[in-house]
């Protein structure tokens, strides 16, 4: 956007230096131009007066000292001549018979104006030649013609362009910073307020948007922080009722389960089947409060590495998916799957040890659960690009191509694991975890069939 914006504010500023500094160009130009021609005028006036004098008093010798002198002293060429086109005076090498200075001579013994050339510029060197008639009205008794140097002309009009064209160049400078400086006025709090919007519709505790730029940039920034506020507190309160409901359902729990353990000594045999299924439920419920905890803690874990940076940690996930992988190959064993960690170099995460272990522990607890007696879960660590990946592969019955962008909703499971012991938070929380650390969980199909599960996050570097 600063781009755009700085683009049309310097096309402007371009279009108003040109439109002022091309008119000053030509105006100085032709009034320079004006100036000699007026100048060299006045000497043709002053030849043509001499000349007529001589012409009354047959006496040349005051016009061929003046006209000799002028030469001697300007270095500019002068001819005279008389009614009959003969010289009477020849300077500086210009004579008569040359062809520009003949046409001239017949116009202006035919008393026509004579133009003296276009306007001069600052490469022009090519002399002029300008003319005048002796006498006046039909009274013409000769011409004057007066080569006129127009160097020092053109050298007064360079310097005066270059003067033009430098407080262009200054103008144009101090637009292209003045507009600099008004559009980062502009942008540069739309710029921090685009990032908070994102923080925010990332789920991690938004930083307040400095209020700057016009008014209603201030205002919008204002509007943003309150209503950021609010989000905030209502998700921080939501996070803080789940924590504090399943904590304080911890005791009835443990006490409501007391009591029924008692009770077992006391059951005849037609309440057995009974008691098991309510001890069933009550385990069912201590399960979903304590995955309810460990959520609101992941949680609150992902904020605080949003706002900390704490993810400069690392760890070697390799080393930490075998480890865990080894942990979990007796729950395997006994649910009759055989679980592989596929050996492979280090592979550096950008993630704590003790928070890729939970994940990977989110992860083998559902391909060992879901995946079925005789299914084959393997587990490999690899990087891919600028990211290091930690991969669960099974080849169960999987999840359908609908289910699959459900995978990790809060609560969700699917419809044939219903049966299967479990809250539906696991993925969840592990989704939360690897957030924090600017990662994502992918789910999709294994071939020929079965789930892949990819944790993805950024790789470490050591220090």
């Amino acid at each position: 956007m600063r781009t755009r914006v700085l683009t049309v504010v310097l096309a402007f500023a371009v279009l108003a230096v040109a439109g002022f500094a091309v008119p000053l160009l030509a105006v100085t130009s032709a009034q320079r131009t004006q100036q000699l021609v007026a100048a060299r005028t006045a000497d043709l006036d002053r030849f043509a007066g001499l000349a007529e004098q001589a012409a009354e008093s047959d006496d040349t010798g005051a016009l061929t000292a003046d006209v000799r002198r002028y030469t001697e002293l300007y270095g500019e060429a002068v001819v005279v001549v008389d009614a009959r086109r003969a010289p009477v005076v020849q300077t500086g090498g210009l004579r008569a018979a040359d062809p520009a200075v003949a046409r001239l001579v017949d116009a202006a013994l035919r008393n026509q104006p004579v133009s003296p050339g276009g306007t001069l510029r600052p490469w022009s060197r090519a002399d002029r030649l300008l003319a005048r008639p002796v006498g006046t009205g039909t009274r013409v008794s000769g011409a004057v013609v007066l080569r006129a140097s127009v160097r020092v002309a053109a050298d007064d009009i360079a310097l005066r362009w270059t003067l033009v064209l430098v407080g262009a160049g200054l103008f144009a400078v101090a637009c292209v910073l003045l507009a600099r400086r008004a559009t980062q006025w502009v942008v540069r709090p739309l710029h921090r307020l685009d990032r908070a919007v994102g923080t925010l519709a990332a789920g991690l505790p938004p930083e307040h948007a400095r209020a700057g730029g016009p008014p209603e940039l201030r205002q919008l920034a204002t509007g943003f922080n309150r209503m950021a506020d609010g989000v905030t507190t209502a998700l921080e309160q939501q996070r803080r009722l789940v924590a504090d409901t399943s904590h304080q359902l911890r005791n009835p729990l443990a006490a409501l389960r007391l009591r029924i353990d008692s009770l077992q000594p006391h059951l005849r045999t037609s309440a057995t089947r009974t008691y098991t299924g309510v001890t069933a439920e009550l385990e069912r419920m201590e399960h979903l409060l304590d995955d309810l905890l460990t959520l609101a803690n992941a949680e609150h874990r992902a904020g605080e590495l949003a706002v900390t940076d704490a993810r400069e940690s690392c760890c070697d996930a390799t080393a930490v998916a075998a480890a865990q992988a080894r942990l979990w190959q007796p729950v395997a064993e006994q649910a009759g799957v055989h679980l592989e960690f596929v050996p492979g170099p280090a592979v550096l995460m950008a993630c704590s040890e003790g928070e890729l272990a939970q994940v990977a522990d989110i992860l083998f607890d559902n391909a060992i659960k879901y995946a079925g007696s005789g299914a084959r879960v393997e587990t490999r660590c690899l990087t891919d690009g600028q990211d290091a990946v930690l991969e669960v592969q099974d080849d169960g019955p999987g999840l359908a191509s609908g289910e699959l962008p459900r995978a990790g909703t809060r609560f969700w499971r699917s419809e044939r694991h219903r049966e299967v012991r479990g809250s539906g938070l696991g993925l969840a929380i592990a989704e939360r975890l690897v957030a924090g650390h600017a990662g994502h969980v992918e789910f999709t199909a294994a071939e020929p069939h079965g789930l892949r599960v990819r944790v993805v996050l950024p790789k470490g570097h050591t220090a």
